[in-house]
């Protein structure tokens, strides 16, 4: 397995740096799945240095993930009441099938039980088939389905996923 670390974002520098990863990975992976227009939209809004900055201190978490020296995705989790909350997880073409999601699920459950957090959940898009399938060969099991308007006439059409620890 490769060499995977991963990186708390604590300053600007790093949060642009998830931002230009951000844009890479969504604009290979989700054009598929949405509109080039959302995926502007989201990026723009949900992405940007000052919309990660804004998470942050919202109570977010990022993580850049490294392969070796190399950038190779981002993560980030969020606190709910009684769960974790995977808000993002997202890695390059290029580093996908290197274990880097298992490692990444293996963080978070060291969260919970550093927590006393019985249960991470997460959103995926309805037709994200790669993702979802990888994420119930971990175990997770689909609790719902939302729609959520994100504005601008767009809205996420996804299942909640939840993964009991």
């Amino acid at each position: 397995m490769a060499n995977i670390t991963f990186q708390e974002v604590k300053n600007k520098k790093q949060a642009e740096l998830v931002a230009e990863l951000a844009s890479e990975i969504w604009n290979e992976y989700y054009i598929n799945i949405i509109s080039k227009k959302q995926i502007e939209y989201m990026l723009a809004t949900f992405q940007s240095t000052e919309g990660i900055q804004s998470q942050i201190e919202d109570g977010s978490e990022y993580y850049i993930i490294y392969d070796g020296e190399s950038p190779a995705g981002y993560l980030s989790f969020k606190q709910q009441d009684d769960y974790l909350f995977l808000s993002k997880l997202y890695i390059k073409f290029e580093s996908r099938s290197k274990g880097i999601g298992k490692k990444a699920l293996a963080l978070l459950k060291a969260k919970c039980k550093d927590k006393n957090i019985k249960s991470i959940r997460l959103t995926v898009n309805k037709h994200n088939y790669p993702a979802i399938d990888i994420y119930k060969r971990r175990g997770f099991k689909t609790i719902d389905s939302v729609e959520t308007d994100i504005g601008n006439g767009f809205v996420m059409d996804d299942y909640i996923l939840e993964l009991r620890i």
